[in-house]
């Protein structure tokens, strides 16, 4: 089982406010927005299949967004993959009453411009109560009730003026669609107001599950990610740091070896890699740093973690100049990152150590050629970068990059 990222219930809302605003962005939630914009497109098919499609766009966005309320609500940290909580009465529920809610925008700005700004008072005040009502209970009478909406509103309080904001930008959002789509070209408008249709959806929804996670008390809920992540040992490694922390007053090396203990079992979490290192650290172990270095740079590039990965190995590069990783796919998996970041003296490292250590890899011309590219960049380095590329022709005549190597050479060559 992968690891359950878990917010505590008594994490300040400001914090999770602030770290809100990265949610749709992260994981499922990015690929879903990416997706659901995209699919906006079905809408400019003819007459009343385009409506139609658009309805089904508009309800599967809402199904996602009640996922993500259903599964903050129940203290994980990260977005759910598509259709992991919700049900399609939720979606089909949020997507009419919004889309009503988006009728009388409209209709308000034909006919009655006056009225615009009181329907979407009254609907960014009330939407929250229907919102959360709906896609926790599935009721679709009660969440209507108005009855119902003044006791959520008294529930959450002055915290519930945070998705009243969102949802009057989503509706000033709308409005700005309707009125600029005319100004840009059709095909780029509406994947670009979808897209943030849907992050500020998605955001919305996250934050009113984190107001109901905050008060899961009061609406009898008790939060499934704890639960999950006990059983399947998280809140063992937490009491284990806590142990080793306690160890290593008296005795950091017991610490060091229960929590070494840790790591040769199974794959560890992000506290316990960190609470190793900050103990060898301490110690002055330079030696054994450089080898945990290497066991947790191959474990986040597994995990896809590459860039935490990027920063242990710079960690390490302070301990010895002339670390890399010790398997030829991470070296270069890394070495593409860090250039694509524009980390060009890590990515020159990585590729020089590429070659130092598997120069008769079939993929050592790959990282050569990228190396002397990096290279050629800086004035003071284009001689290294003429030689590389020199040793790359001799070394390797007959190789399929035969022909950028010498295109490269001749760049060089001329005067710049």
């Amino acid at each position: 089982m992968s690891r359950i990222e878990v917010v505590a219930a008594d994490t300040p809302f400001a914090q999770r406010l602030q770290a809100s605003f990265g949610y749709p962005l992260r994981g499922a939630g990015l690929a879903t927005c990416v997706v659901l914009a995209l699919v906006h497109y079905v809408g400019l098919l003819p007459s009343w299949t385009g409506a139609l499609a658009s309805a089904l766009v508009w309800a599967a966005t809402w199904r996602y967004a009640a996922d993500c309320l259903l599964h903050t609500a129940n203290g994980y940290a990260d977005p759910p993959d598509v259709g992991s909580d919700g049900n399609s009465a939720s979606g089909w529920g949020l997507t009419a009453i919004h889309l009503l809610v988006v009728a009388l925008c409209v209709l308000a700005i034909v006919f009655f411009p006056r009225a615009l700004w009181p329907v979407l008072l009254v609907a960014a005040l009330a939407l929250p109560a229907i919102d959360m009502s709906l896609a926790f209970d599935g009721n679709l009478a009660l969440s209507l009730n108005p009855l119902n909406w003044a006791r959520v509103i008294g529930g959450f309080g002055a915290a519930y003026l945070i998705p009243v904001a969102i949802n009057l930008l989503l509706g000033l959002l709308i409005v700005l669609a309707s009125v600029t789509s005319a100004l840009l070209p059709r095909l780029l408008a509406l994947p670009l107001f979808a897209f943030a249709y849907t992050y500020l959806i998605v955001l919305a929804f996250h934050l009113m599950g984190a107001m109901i996670h905050q008060r899961h008390e009061r609406f009898g809920l008790v939060p499934e990610a704890p639960e999950l992540a006990r059983a399947s040992g998280q809140d063992a490694d937490s009491r284990l740091v806590d142990e080793a922390r306690q160890l290593a007053v008296d005795d950091p090396l017991a610490a060091l070896r229960l929590l070494a203990a840790r790591l040769r079992e199974r794959d560890a979490p992000l506290p316990v890699h960190q609470f190793y290192r900050e103990l060898l650290h301490r110690q002055g172990l330079r030696d054994d740093l450089l080898v945990h270095g290497q066991i947790w740079i191959a474990a986040l590039t597994a995990r896809g973690e590459s860039r935490r990965a990027l920063g242990v190995l710079q960690e390490c590069c302070g301990i010895d100049a002339g670390f890399v990783p010790d398997d030829p796919q991470t070296c270069g998996g890394l070495a593409e990152l860090a250039a694509r970041l524009g980390m060009g003296r890590i990515a020159i490292h990585l590729c020089r150590g590429y070659l130092a250590h598997w120069p008769r890899d079939p993929q050592a011309p790959h990282y050569g050629l990228l190396a002397a590219r990096l290279l050629a960049d800086h004035a003071d380095q284009r001689a290294e970068a003429t030689v590389l590329l020199d040793q790359l022709a001799g070394a390797w005549p007959d190789h399929p990059l035969r022909a950028e190597i010498d295109a490269q050479r001749q760049r060089l060559a001329s005067p710049a």
